[in-house]
């Protein structure tokens, strides 16, 4: 008896939705990964004098990083 995951009528459907979400997901990453820095340059003119800077800082930075790793494929066909 043949599995579930190996039936070749299951493959094509999931394989479709797993594109479906995927590509907008990358598509959002890569272009977030474009817009991010420019949140930065505010951050960088006024100082990162206190503590809520720099936390705001570091955590656009991480946010740019998840953003580019999310995006990596984006465009690669």
């Amino acid at each position: 008896m043949a599995s579930p995951l190996s039936d070749s009528r299951v493959l094509p459907h999931s394989r479709h939705v797993t594109e479906s979400v995927v590509k907008p997901v990358r598509f959002l990453g890569f272009w977030s990964a474009v817009a991010l820095p420019f949140l930065h340059i505010p951050l960088l003119l006024t100082g990162l004098d206190g503590a809520p800077e720099t936390t705001a800082f570091l955590a656009l930075f991480a946010l740019n990083v998840l953003a580019l790793v999310v995006g990596h494929g984006h465009g690669d066909h």
